[in-house]
């Protein structure tokens, strides 16, 4: 078995000799990295602000469709708003109109069972023919009788008045007498 010095195995040897070579070519390397790096950069810049450039195109129309669809939405929106509102404004418009024509029919049949009733009361308690009719003939019987206690009340008022009448001229005639009876006495003397 052959030995070495140093213990590197084959493998090793050769791969200590790639490092030698490629540090050989170091430099050269370094600039043709830094030179390739920078085209690389350059490219990369450019193709960055195209990327940016086609991402910011295509954001925005991304956000214009987006504001299209929600400006068609709400439009959508207050239109079926607007219909809602405008259905529950004729609704209520209904409604009022249902509730005073109500009111106006029941206003109507209140009247007329109030004429009704009032026409009714008149007839019986008001304007009875029948009753008036015996009211009128009571009336009229009362009147006759009262007449007749007052004419006989004024026909005994004039009676007491012409016999109050003829007592006061009596009495005045007896005083007339009293007065004058010597006259009388006289009188009779020239017979």
């Amino acid at each position: 078995m052959v030995t070495h010095s140093n213990n590197f195995g084959k493998p090793q040897l050769e791969a200590m000799a790639t490092l030698a070579k490629l540090q050989a070519r170091s430099s050269f390397l370094k600039t043709q990295y830094y030179f390739r790096n920078r085209t690389i950069d350059e490219f990369r810049k450019k193709e960055n602000d195209a990327a940016v450039t086609i991402q910011s195109w295509f954001r925005g129309c991304q956000v214009r469709a987006y504001i299209r669809h929600l400006n068609r939405v709400v439009t959508i929106i207050q239109k079926w708003w607007r219909s809602y509102l405008g259905r529950k404004h004729y609704q209520l418009i209904v409604e009022a109109a249902y509730y005073n024509m109500k009111m106006n029919l029941y206003n109507e049949m209140a009247v007329r069972i109030q004429r009704r009733w009032r026409a009714f009361r008149i007839r019986k308690y008001c304007f009875n023919y029948y009753y008036l009719k015996e009211y009128l003939k009571a009336v009229s019987e009362t009147n006759d009788a009262i007449r007749e206690a007052l004419e006989e009340f004024a026909e005994m008022k004039e009676r007491e008045e012409r016999k109050a009448c003829l007592e006061r001229e009596e009495k005045h005639r007896d005083q007339q007498a009293r007065k004058m009876h010597y006259l009388l006495s006289t009188e009779q003397r020239k017979h």
